[in-house]
């Protein structure tokens, strides 16, 4: 019986564990926060920052990865949020906050390939050092912020995940991000400002 419970809490923990708030509590950005810039490389070789996107009204900011099951399961979604959004002044920028070191498959040189064999759209950044997701407050992989330029600030309006669904895009009935993005297009309040991300850990060396 103890073996039972003890199998059972365990079980719990890693359920648990898939899944972290949103970020009103804990470090990192929180809604109606000005989010900091950076100046990361893309898989390119440039160096990329928002401030170089003159025409934005704003980003999609999700951290995300070549190697976990969920960022890949969204990978053809986040495609298409840069899609739908980018000549609409909200592109999407993709960082990868996992160490190499602890995670050979997010590598640079396998960011580079998984980018053109998915052929990206978006710029793809690695977070060198680990210094910008901690800033953020990403905790899982795929992680995502919604930012509002605002007299001059990137104003935090979203935090969480992509949609309901992260197995099937099929059986989405909630698309937390569009809605969003939707709203700000429309000079509106974004009504769902976070929900929990569920994805895997961000990798680093202990």
């Amino acid at each position: 019986m103890k073996h039972l419970k003890l199998l059972f809490g365990l079980c719990l923990a890693v359920i648990i564990s898939a899944f972290t708030l949103n970020n009103t509590s804990g470090p990192g950005l929180d809604i109606g926060d000005s989010a900091p810039d950076f100046n990361l490389k893309d898989v390119n070789g440039n160096m990329v920052s928002m401030a170089s996107y003159e025409n934005a009204k704003g980003f999609i900011v999700i951290f995300t990865c070549n190697t976990c099951p969920y960022s890949i399961a969204y990978e053809d979604r986040i495609i298409a949020l840069d899609k739908k959004y980018k000549g609409k002044g909200y592109p999407v920028i993709a960082v990868n906050p996992n160490d190499p070191a602890a995670q050979p498959g997010d590598s640079f040189a396998l960011m580079q390939e998984r980018a053109k064999e998915k052929g990206f759209t978006f710029p793809y950044l690695l977070d060198v050092g680990q210094e910008v997701y901690p800033k953020y407050g990403a905790t899982r992989t795929p992680h995502v912020f919604l930012l509002n330029k605002e007299a001059g600030d990137l104003k935090v309006k979203y935090i969480g995940a992509i949609d309901n669904n992260s197995k099937d895009a099929s059986k989405v009935t909630e698309k937390f991000t569009e809605n969003a993005v939707d709203a700000l297009l429309a000079g509106k309040t974004v009504e769902k400002t976070s929900t929990r991300a569920i994805g895997c850990s961000i990798k680093v060396v202990k």
